[in-house]
């Protein structure tokens, strides 16, 4: 088998797996759709309330679901060829913090500003900032592996010690009720929200097609020169890009932690790097892991509902610990 081959061979699996993962979150979303506390039988004639049920609660819900799932997982992958890590993701090293940070300073500084538009604007500008951070501290001082982690964890145990003396200072119920969305929830959804969906998904979509410039900062700085990419402001966009995406899925549905570390680097392992391939399917993945995700924490306990941060942890805490280990010697 010769080169050519070889490509055409890797583009089929590629392709392959993008048809597959689209058809399992058309399955996932059905399911989604008629599954729940009150199960509706698609095989016979919906009652009013039925439809209402669906209409007004589950599509916004499901529609969250696979917005914030998408835009974690490539923002993820984003963020792994920025810093360079592959252990970069936007809860674990404090992005997603500064995003809530931002939200509880409108609530508890400008409540009379508080609506939805106001909540993403202000949880991009706070992702923006730790990810700039981020970015600068490991670009000046050439970071390693586990040193950016430590990083990243130490700032987010900053943003959340903020957000808890925001609580416990508090006397406004609505700021109390926001720890709980912040632990990652998109029960309160409706379709008046989706007007950020709307907002960021021609981000969503810019950022999907960066792959070929992702695959040439992957050779380097001096190579993606040399190949005619302006390396300084490319880099920038991309910080912004994932900043709104990162804001405006914290702004939809609180911090959703390990979808963007779990989804790119199992698709990696089992792919391989080339993302102008995986960028794609890391958004269908992202989606379909969020809505099954979603899936459990509306069924799982009969009287009460699960946030949904709880069930991304608890998928992915173990794989990123096999990561951790399986990078320990990285210095």
């Amino acid at each position: 088998m010769n080169f050519t081959q070889l490509l055409f061979e890797k583009r089929k699996r590629w392709y392959r797996a993008m048809i597959t993962m689209g058809a399992l979150l058309l399955v996932s979303s059905a399911v989604y759709t008629f599954a729940g506390e009150v199960f509706i039988a698609p095989w016979r004639e919906m009652t009013g309330f039925e439809q209402q049920l669906i209409l007004d609660l589950r599509l916004p819900r499901l529609i969250a679901a696979m917005v914030i799932g998408a835009c974690l997982a490539v923002s993820g992958a984003t963020l792994q060829v920025l810093l360079g890590n592959v252990l970069a993701e936007p809860g674990i090293i404090g992005v997603s913090g500064g995003a809530s940070v931002a939200m509880v300073v409108i609530l508890f500084f400008f409540p009379f500003a508080a609506t939805p538009l106001v909540f993403m604007l202000g949880a991009i500008v706070g992702a923006m900032v730790f990810t700039v951070i981020l970015v600068s501290i490991a670009r000046s001082m050439k970071l390693t592996t586990i040193r950016l982690l430590l990083v990243g964890v130490a700032l987010g145990i900053l943003t959340r010690s903020v957000v808890t003396w925001a609580f416990y200072f508090s006397t406004d119920l609505s700021l109390r009720q926001l720890m709980y969305w912040l632990m990652g929830s998109i029960g309160g959804i409706d379709w008046s929200y989706h007007l950020l969906s709307l907002l960021i998904l021609p981000v969503l979509i810019w950022l999907i097609g960066q792959g070929r410039v992702l695959d040439r900062l992957m050779m380097g700085e001096m190579h993606a020169k040399q190949l005619g990419i302006d390396v300084h402001r490319v880099r920038w966009k991309l910080v912004v890009a994932v900043a709104v995406l990162v804001g405006a899925s914290v702004a939809l549905g609180g911090i959703i932690g390990f979808v963007g570390l779990v989804v790119p680097h199992l698709l990696r392992l089992a792919f391989g790097t080339e993302n102008r391939y995986l960028l794609p399917l890391s958004a269908v993945a992202g989606a379909l892991l969020l809505v099954f995700a979603d899936l459990i924490s509306r069924t799982a306990l009969d009287a009460a509902e699960l946030p949904l941060g709880v069930v991304t942890t608890t998928i992915g805490a173990p794989v990123f610990v096999w990561m951790l280990l399986k990078n320990h010697d990285s210095r």
